[in-house]
């Protein structure tokens, strides 16, 4: 499920048209972050410090003509999804991410709806701790940012787009991953993420794409209907886990699930003791690089 580009309601096209204040803002932001910051190789002559176009759509999971044309005001009416996308991989600020959605004439998500916003600090949490496997996921378990190392160990998730992105999904689906599980690590991860997404409908109940996707994984999984039907809850405990490394074979890290204070946000962190074989082998991914999710 991929998220639409562009949407032209009234108001976005008339804030949008002739000065072009949103363009100059994108290229604005984008301008001020460098590439070391979010984690991107530097790689050949630039021009400017700040992200290439190429470098944002990236980021943010977006076409570089999409980029170019809202830079250039040839698209004046980004959708929310494209908005959140782009909040994130420009770093913007509460009150920055509120300018962004007034140019375009958008409505803010409102505390009624799941956010997708990184505070400061599990940002820095991100920026500082290279060496772990990090990644931030909402509370539907969406996953909105992650560092190298996470896509070194786990896969580059850059070319997922909609619910391909989404832990829950990925899982009652079947889709491919690296993780491996013991029936009984199956069942505990199953009753803790049915029993995430049952209290976030509880605390989101107008959020249309959390309601969409409980329906939607009522009719595709079985198991997950039983789970949600049967009131299972759960509670994140920290574990071992096994993943298959294409390059470096299986390791046994320690995963972590923390909660930033003060939001929704999951953070969830793979380690391993130092001095071990598990570390040697973490140590190795700076080598291997990132390979597509599989």
């Amino acid at each position: 499920m991929n998220a639409p580009e562009e949407t032209a309601p009234p108001k976005a096209r008339s804030r949008a048209t002739g000065t072009n204040e949103l363009g100059r803002a994108l290229h604005g932001w984008r301008d001020r972050i460098t590439p070391e910051t979010v984690g991107l190789p530097v790689g050949g002559v630039r021009r400017a410090a700040g992200l290439r176009r190429e470098e944002l759509a990236q980021l943010a999971a977006l076409s570089v003509d999409y980029i170019t044309r809202l830079e250039q005001g040839r698209a004046t009416s980004p959708s929310p999804q494209v908005l959140a996308s782009l909040a994130r991989a420009l770093r913007l600020s509460a009150d920055e991410r509120t300018y962004l959605y007034l140019l375009a004439g958008r409505p803010e998500p409102g505390p009624g709806h799941i956010s997708d916003h990184i505070p400061p600090g599990p940002r820095r949490l991100l920026d500082r701790m290279n060496g772990a496997p990090l990644s931030v996921h909402d509370a539907a378990w969406n996953l909105i940012e992650w560092n190298r190392p996470w896509a070194a160990l786990l896969g580059d998730p850059s070319a997922l787009r909609g619910r391909e992105r989404n832990m829950i999904w990925r899982h009652f689906k079947g889709l491919p991953g690296r993780v491996r599980q013991t029936p009984r690590q199956k069942a505990d991860f199953e009753a803790t993420m049915v029993g995430d997404l049952r209290a976030a409908t509880a605390r989101y109940p107008a959020d249309p794409g959390l309601r969409s996707l409980v329906k939607d994984l009522r009719e595709t999984s079985t198991d997950f209907a039983a789970l949600w039907d049967s009131g299972v809850v759960g509670v994140h405990q920290s574990g071992a886990k096994a993943i298959v490394h294409p390059g470096i074979g299986t390791l046994t890290l320690d995963c972590d699930v923390l909660i930033a204070a003060g939001s929704d946000l999951r953070v969830v962190a793979y380690t391993a003791a130092p001095g071990s074989e598990a570390a040697a082998r973490l140590g190795l991914l700076d080598v291997i690089g990132t390979q597509a999710m599989t």
